[in-house]
């Protein structure tokens, strides 16, 4: 999905391309490239390359720019990717930052806006009417050699992007707008100094064993690689399960962007990673009690997580872009339902 910064004065507005599929739109944008070269390497999710034992080993993101709130070369101006979408609306920005909606088929060229693939729910890119996410990233850079990711942060003055790494992505919709919010908003902070050290240690081992850990499982292309990843996955959901037995938060109490990372890979465990990726020791509704329940009181309490999520996109791009998982490509009907009621 594409999130977009509206243009408000003659400073930056950035705009992001983010997964469940849109993205952002400010005086940050994105842009396409001559498609005279085999870019399908880059695009086609069933071109991937496993590490020689089977592994899979996720490419960092390739643009790392960062909004600063009022200067910089891109100064904050009223300028994997769920968790950026959550962010937005917990602190306000939707009026900042429209999103574009992409189609979850992820075929051989990519994430396709409406104009190459009318999925419901998608949208037309509004700046350049490009047909995939890829024509963005080489209007910003035609020698471009890297994947192309979901989010992306687009800045529309200097035609460039400006990051497609939605951990950092989050860490600037926390901050860096604050001088143009209201002060409710701008008080709302997932990333306050007290708990940044707490905060960091859960997010590594979080990010390694279970939100990229599911990836790593489920891309695996040996038994050995697969049981390397799965087996640390259940021990981390062990962990979080005591971590979160009686809270309703992992650290502290009040909502982090801990939560917010560890929620987007939770609410796709039982839809999507259960099955598709084999991660099937347990499901969360019957074997994690303690994290099926904070899992749904976010989403059930909590519009900027109610409202992120669309459990069809979800499915439909996992089962339907991910043809070396699921060749025939066929949608599972369940779970019914797709989370469970509070």
């Amino acid at each position: 999905m594409v999130l977009s910064l509206q243009h408000i004065s003659r400073r930056i507005q950035p705009t992001t391309v983010l997964h469940q599929f849109s993205y952002f739109r400010t005086s940050l944008q994105v842009t396409a490239m001559s498609s005279a070269r085999d870019t399908t390497l880059q695009s086609d999710i069933g071109k991937m390359k496993l590490e020689n034992d089977g592994s899979f080993k996720r490419a960092p993101s390739a643009f790392r720019s960062w909004i600063h709130p009022k200067d910089g070369q891109f100064p904050a101006e009223k300028a994997w990717a769920t968790r950026t979408l959550i962010t937005r609306k917990l602190k306000g920005l939707e009026d900042i930052i429209p999103v574009t909606v992409v189609s979850p088929h992820m075929g051989e060229n990519g994430w396709p806006f409406a104009s190459a693939d009318p999925f419901p729910g998608a949208d037309i890119d509004p700046l350049y009417d490009s047909n995939y996410v890829r024509d963005l990233y080489f209007r910003a850079d035609p020698n471009y050699g890297g994947r192309f990711t979901v989010p992306v942060l687009w800045d529309k003055k200097h035609n460039t992007v400006v990051n497609n790494e939605s951990s950092e992505i989050i860490r600037m919709f926390n901050s860096a707008f604050n001088h143009i919010l209201p002060p409710e908003k701008a008080a709302v902070d997932i990333y306050p100094e007290e708990l940044q050290k707490q905060i960091d240690e859960v997010n590594n081992w979080v990010y390694d064993t279970v939100n990229n850990g599911v990836y790593r499982a489920g891309f695996a292309g040996s038994q050995e690689a697969y049981e390397a990843a799965v087996y640390p996955l259940f021990e981390s959901l062990d962990r979080l399960e005591k971590m979160l037995t009686g809270k309703d938060y992992l650290i502290g109490d009040r909502l982090t962007e801990a939560d917010i990372r560890l929620f987007v890979t939770v609410v796709r465990f039982d839809p999507v990673y259960f099955s598709h990726f084999k991660c099937n020791l347990r499901d969360i509704r019957h074997g994690y009690p303690a994290i099926n329940r904070w899992m749904k009181k976010l989403y059930w309490t909590n519009e900027a997580f109610h409202l992120s999520t669309n459990f069809q996109h979800i499915k439909v791009h996992y089962y339907w872009s991910q043809t070396k998982v699921n060749p025939t490509r066929v949608v599972p009907v369940g779970p019914i339902p797709d989370i469970e009621a509070l």
